[in-house]
């Protein structure tokens, strides 16, 4: 029989040797083993309180994370408040009445769509409404070309008024009078 090794070592007993005194002998001690580890692995197995989910925590963890949110919240606010100001929508004001003006190209001419609706926190405007439309861009050359037309808004919370105009352009330059006040829009032509 070949020699081992390491014969000079003393083998240990199997696990399932009793000791003498009829325990069971175990060979490893995490607590003995944690009394000489460094702090680091301490921590590691230190038992912490299950802390439930939280969104509010999790989304204001550390300074960065906090940082995001609360600048996603400044502009949602933003964001709100321009939209409740009209700044995100196409529609315009003329005497307490609230106009949404497009333009849809057709065959050398195009369509004007104006639909009114009347406001709720001034008292609107009902009587003739005089409109002058030209091109926007004019050239020298050419002859300035103006079409007017003129509708009647009436006391109706909405009413849609439609109506030709005599030439083809991308954009378009409207005047909307009324007795008081006037309206003056570029609006392009889809």
């Amino acid at each position: 029989m070949t020699s081992r090794p390491n014969a000079n070592y003393n083998l240990s007993k199997p696990e399932n040797e009793a000791t003498a005194d009829g325990n069971l002998n175990f060979y490893y001690d995490r607590e003995r083993r944690l009394e000489k580890a460094p702090q680091v692995v301490k921590d590691l197995y230190k038992e912490e309180k299950f802390k439930k989910f939280s969104l509010f925590r999790s989304l204001t963890a550390d300074k960065p994370r906090t940082a995001l949110f609360v600048t996603i919240l400044i502009l949602c606010v933003v964001i709100l408040v321009l939209s409740v100001l009209g700044f995100f929508n196409d529609a315009y004001s003329l005497d307490g009445n609230k106009l949404q003006i497009s333009a849809i190209g057709y065959e050398g001419t195009a369509i004007v769509v104006i639909k009114k609706t009347v406001s709720n926190i001034a008292p609107s405007y009902s009587g003739a409404v005089d409109i002058a439309v030209s091109p926007a861009a004019q050239d020298e050359d050419e002859q300035y070309q103006v079409f007017y037309h003129r509708i009647f808004f009436t006391v109706e919370p909405k009413e849609e008024y439609r109506f030709v105009i005599p030439f083809d352009s991308q954009e378009v330059g409207m005047v909307l009078q009324t007795d008081k006040n006037s309206l003056k829009i570029i609006i392009k032509v889809d």
